[in-house]
């Protein structure tokens, strides 16, 4: 990417910073006024169009003034956005909102992606704590019946899982206690993605004349960690998009949200802590209109998951960034304070 005067940086976020304000395009005069250039008018049509001409900036009509392009709000993300913390009003909101959530991370991630979607009026996404690399941390069994129990799974990203199981033959302490000791030995400490049919019928063919009785406990555990090792997406505020800017592809946007396969390219093409893709970035042309900004939360140093927004390229970046890091620092914070008690 060019290397830009002074002068064009700051012309360059003048008017990144006033279409993101006013959604209009600007003009010379109206952006000396903005910024205090000592500079003529013919001057600043001149840095204007040479933006242009290096793609930083568009110009809807041809008598009309600038509006940043896809290369624009980039070059501004990256270089020239104001680098600031969260402020007290938004961290307030985020920190009341989530607080009665703290003891349970999916609940505690619904509440994230709710206040996301409420402060930034866009649509917010989250994926569920879990995936291939969480590992199973405690099995219990509490029966509930003579031939009925409720078998309860706790990962390491601190998602807890339950099943009721009903058994062939009565639920007596022997059972319990040999089920335990599977499970101890061959189960806890391992990741939920290596527990499958196929582990579970060698742990059925060591157990003797106890296979049979066990078998239903084993199948349900089996159940339970297959789905922790699915990572969910879950969406939230998808009519914000009704009125945030979209001019003709809405509905249209609003439809592909629905396609998890999707949703879940997006999320895997985010590699960093915290990704923006603007615009053309994005893989799909439905997002061809839209910035999305995307930040891990991890838990015990291990990334646990993603939250985030989809919104139009007009969005306020210098606020929004701050509040998704916050946002997903405190829900990685939480979760592990959760997992410690």
């Amino acid at each position: 990417m060019e290397t830009l005067s002074e002068r064009k940086k700051l012309i360059l976020a003048a008017v990144v910073e006033h279409f993101i304000r006013t959604g209009e395009p600007i003009g010379s005069k109206e952006l000396i006024a903005n910024t205090g250039l000592n500079v003529s008018s013919a001057t600043v049509r001149n840095e204007m169009s040479d933006l242009s001409a290096q793609g930083y900036l568009d110009q809807p009509h041809t008598s009309a003034g600038r509006v940043p392009s896809d290369k624009g709000y980039r070059y501004y993300i990256d270089n020239l956005m104001k680098k600031r913390e969260i402020d007290d009003a938004s961290r307030r909101i985020i920190e009341a909102g989530i607080a009665s959530a703290a003891g349970d991370p999916e609940m505690l991630i619904e509440h994230a992606r709710n206040i996301l979607a409420e402060l930034t009026h866009c649509a917010s996404l989250s994926t569920t704590p879990g995936g291939e690399c969480t590992v199973i941390r405690r099995i219990e069994l509490v029966p509930v019946g003579t031939r009925t129990a409720m078998m309860v799974l706790l990962t390491s990203d601190g998602i807890l899982k339950s099943r009721l199981c009903r058994l062939d033959s009565p639920l007596d302490t022997k059972l319990v206690e040999s089920f335990y000791n599977v499970t101890e030995s061959a189960i806890v400490g391992r990741q939920a993605s290596e527990i499958s049919v196929a582990s579970m019928q060698t742990i059925a063919a060591s157990l003797g004349s106890d296979l049979m009785s066990m078998f239903p406990m084993l199948a349900a555990v089996c159940e339970l960690a297959q789905s922790t090792a699915q990572t969910q997406i879950m969406l939230e505020g998808q009519s914000n998009l009704l009125s945030g800017g979209y001019s003709d592809n809405a509905l249209e946007l609003i439809n592909f949200l629905n396609r998890e396969e999707a949703l879940n390219r997006i999320i895997n093409n985010s590699k960093k802590d915290l990704t923006v893709f603007v615009g053309d970035e994005n893989i799909y042309r439905q997002l061809r209109n839209s910035s999305v900004i995307l930040s891990k939360y991890s838990v015990r140093g291990q990334d646990a998951g993603s939250i985030g927004i989809i919104g139009p390229t007009r969005m306020d970046y210098e606020t929004i960034i701050p509040d998704i890091r916050f946002l997903t620092n405190l829900v990685g914070k939480l979760i592990e304070q959760a997992l410690e008690e």
